[in-house]
């Protein structure tokens, strides 16, 4: 393989470490691959990698390491499932040299959570698993549709499939037949034999892919509710299904960047694969020095499910916990400071692992990610929002320090229908009514967003150009990866599936926008899907090294507003197709992955996803056109059961204020917000000297700067505050840095269940809570005991709550004089 010129002699300074010397007198037999080039290419991989080591050297050999190797007799089963493994069976000897890793992934992480063997025989494509599949797609589909128009609301995640379905696929392997059927000399059976870990992973893919709904609902809701677009079942159909579709194909075509390089390790998907191979467990000899994970898991779930009850119905305070708040409620400085509600939430601790989590499990999260993330927060909005907002900057002391809402001049919401005639922006309305205000996070939000958008470019441009154009050359068959290999033992998908998918949306697409009065025009159109093809990739990769993604809403609809202002509806589609095409080939190459480690091969798991996408897309539709037919005053505020679709007014206002009022009126020369616009030049020009540093001390700390995560990893501010991510910091702290570092072997045994188990239990605690004490009887259960006592009200009598501002205007009105 040919290695990079311009890296050749920093990957020589690496190579020639101790760690990379040969250190056994008869070293491994790579075929056909001469040790040298292997061994500069394997460096090149994984040069600007923070998750390999490059730092650990070994003292032993490659004897030692076989000779260290445990025996499965001798092991608890760290996977006794259906494909045994002995996936941390080098973790008694340090790694000494990169051949150590034909038989085992380089990573810990992986080592910890995946099987490194694989039972090509075992059934996949099953009668139960295609009927389990269909019916949690159908299932979880409705249900989040239907409660995703409610506030407040429940998301029932793919967990709950994960865990449900196990039962079930059981039940069925227990009472279905096993006779054989011959049709059309393919030969299949209702009950195959057990059911089994593959089985269960098609079917929890397929819930996955449905959680999140089709983002185009809410186009087609907005346009029913506040442009008064009342459009048939043919568009609704033709807008969602072509728009859920598009990525998938884009994420397919480019699985040679962000599926089969081992460098792309999708954290996320290695805590399913962990809970995967702890809940198919079969077989092996229990060590009883340890508790097994199957066991570790089922305690955790417990006391994580009984646990949420406190923060999440019995004592929400636990949640917010804003206890600065307590002691001082009306001090307007302290509540700002250290408020959650409207505050920057400085007070560090949450008790509740819903907001640990609000942002990713900080125990799947790696450490130095999360490490750039903090800094942010510090910098960012730790001490330059207070100064923006202390100092007055953009009027932003006349309204609360945090909040994702935006104001108008006298304080209140902005209301962006009183800019509107007849579904279309009106300048005269918006003259006389006000201009559009941001709070301080808001706009460090925007800023910061900016600056993710331009770093994340020329980070991936001059860190991955040429290894993104190395792969453009290559196939599965030149990855050295233990699972690329195993992987090779079933049929890829053909790039013709791919293209046929995409293309076939595409028409869709067009018919859709030309037929119906969307007011998108074609060729802007492209530039959404030329803008989520050339995304795709370094988000996908920041997404598979860091778990981090980058969330690019506001370039989209910045990018609509200049090119067709004062068109809201065109405006969505247009974000639409932009964000959900890169969005959804993300999320496709995260579950391509998901497989790749589980060994499921890549057809079927390509019908399963596509064919779970495309019955949702029916589902969400019926479910929403019925809502709208047999529920009273939906979509309106004040609803009797709390269907005021939220999400939907919170879509249709950004239409209308990116497409009504549009950027030229809020970032263009003269404008108040013009200054947001140099966020775009920091960020394309941060990466640079933290490229060269890395370059230059390549063992150094350097390379664990990441500017990308550094902008976007607080991306989620506001609604999220600072307790969010400080406590999650924290928790990483513990477990990614201190537990990984001195007691690895718990780490690697327990750390990815853990994860899973609290996650299970809190999405199983939010759903019966939902369900039992807070749905029935429209709210009232508990009204004048627990939902009244001091646990649950206190922190709503504070200056935070009440999103007081720091300054009072002298007249009725502040900010600028014209607009």
């Amino acid at each position: 393989m040919e290695s990079k010129p311009e890296y050749d002699d920093l990957a020589a300074q690496v190579v020639n470490l101790p760690r990379f010397a040969a250190t056994d007198s008869a070293p491994r037999h790579i075929p056909d691959v001469p040790e040298d080039a292997a061994s500069i290419d394997f460096m090149m991989e994984h040069l600007n990698d923070p998750n390999f080591d490059l730092r650990k050297r070994s003292t032993f050999s490659l004897a030692s390491i076989e000779s260290q190797k445990k025996d499965g007799k001798d092991r608890d089963s760290e996977f006794d499932t259906e494909s045994r493994v002995e996936s941390t069976g080098y973790s008694d000897a340090p790694m000494s040299d990169f051949t150590d890793f034909d038989d085992e992934s380089p990573y810990p992480e992986v080592r910890a959570s995946v099987a490194s063997i694989d039972d090509p025989t075992m059934p996949c494509s099953t009668f139960r698993m295609w009927v389990l599949g269909l019916f949690y797609t159908v299932l979880i589909s409705g249900l989040n549709q239907f409660f995703s128009m409610r506030y407040p609301s429940v998301l029932i995640t793919g967990i709950a499939a994960q865990l449900s379905s196990l039962p079930l696929g059981k039940f069925m392997a227990w009472c279905l037949p096993t006779t054989r059927f011959r049709t059309f000399g393919y030969v299949w059976s209702f009950n195959p034999g057990p059911f089994n870990i593959k089985e269960h992973v098609c079917i929890t893919v397929m819930a996955n892919v449905v959680v999140g709904g089709a983002y185009a609902t809410d186009i087609v809701a907005t346009q029913r509710v506040f442009y008064g677009q009342q459009l048939g079942w043919s568009y609704q159909i033709m807008l969602i299904l072509s728009t859920q579709i598009i990525g998938f194909s884009l994420g397919g075509l480019l699985r040679k960047f962000l599926v089969w390089p081992s460098s792309m390790i999708w954290p996320g998907a290695l805590v399913n694969c962990a809970l995967f191979n702890t809940l198919h467990k079969s077989y092996g000899t229990v060590d009883r020095r340890h508790m097994s994970r199957e066991k570790f898991f089922l305690i955790a779930l417990g006391c994580s499910f009984a646990y949420y009850w406190l923060p999440g119905y019995l004592f929400t305070a636990l949640s917010v916990f804003n206890w600065v708040c307590w002691i001082a409620p009306q001090n307007v400085v302290v509540n700002q400071l250290f408020g959650t509600m409207t505050g920057l939430g400085m007070g560090v601790l949450t008790f509740d692992w819903a907001m640990i989590g609000y942002v990713g499990s900080p125990l799947v999260t790696p450490w130095w990610s999360e490490a750039n993330t903090v800094a942010s927060l510090v910098l960012c909005f730790f001490i330059v929002t207070p100064i923006w907002y202390y100092s007055n900057a953009f009027y932003t002391a006349f309204l609360p320090i945090s909040s994702y809402l935006t104001f108008t001049n006298t304080g209140a919401t902005f209301d962006p229908s009183q800019i509107l005639t007849n579904g279309t922006f009106d300048a005269a309305k918006y003259e006389a009514y006000s201009p559009l205000l941001m709070s301080a996070t808001l706009a460090m939000a925007y800023g910061l967003a900016f600056a993710s958008f331009s770093s994340v470019i020329v980070h991936t441009f001059i860190w991955y150009r040429r290894d993104i154009t190395r792969r453009f050359k290559s196939s599965l068959r030149d990855e050295r990866d233990i699972h690329s290999r195993l992987m090779q033992a079933y049929p890829e998908v053909p790039h013709v599936w791919y293209g046929t998918l995409g293309l076939a949306a595409l028409v869709l697409l067009i018919v859709t926008i030309t037929v119906f009065p969307t007011g998108l025009p074609v060729w802007a159109l492209f530039i959404a899907l030329v803008l989520a093809s050339l995304l795709t990739i370094p988000i996908g990769m920041l997404q598979a090294v860091t778990n981090q993604q980058i969330t690019t809403q506001v370039m989209h609809e910045m990018l609509a507003g200049y090119m067709i202002p004062g068109h809201p509806v065109a405006n969505m589609i247009f974000k639409c197709v932009a964000f959900i095409g890169t969005n959804q080939a993300v999320g496709f190459a995260g579950d391509l992955k998901l497989g790749h480690y589980m060994k499921i091969p890549p057809r079927v798991m390509f019908m399963a996803q596509v064919v779970a996408a495309f019955v949702s897309c029916f589902v969400v539709t019926a479910v929403q056109d019925w809502m709208f037919v047999n529920i009273a005053d939906f979509c309106t505020e004040g609803q009797a059961n709390g269907f005021s679709c939220p999400s939907t007014n919170t879509f249709a206002s950004a239409s209308m204020i990116w497409g009504g009022v549009g950027p030229a009126r809020l970032f263009s020369v003269g404008k108040m917000y013009n200054p947001l616009l140099y966020f775009f030049l920091l960020g394309a020009l941060a990466p640079v000297p933290f490229y060269f540093l890395a370059r230059r001390y390549p063992l150094s700390l350097w390379r664990y700067v990441n500017i990308p995560v550094f902008f976007a990893g607080v991306g989620a501010m506001p609604p999220a505050s600072g307790i969010n991510y400080s406590s999650w910091a924290l928790v990483g702290f513990f477990f990614q840095w201190f537990l990984r570092r001195f007691h690895f072997r718990w780490w690697m045994r327990y750390n990815y269940i853990l994860s899973a188990a609290l996650d299970a239990g809190v999405a199983l605690g939010l759903v019966v809570i939902f369900f039992t004490v807070q749905y029935p009887a429209n709210g009232t259960i508990g009204l004048s005991t627990i939902q009244t006592w001091w646990g649950n009200t206190g922190y709503l009598n504070t200056a935070d709550a009440l999103g007081t501002p720091f300054m009072v205007p002298t007249g009725p009105t502040f900010g600028p004089a014209t607009w």
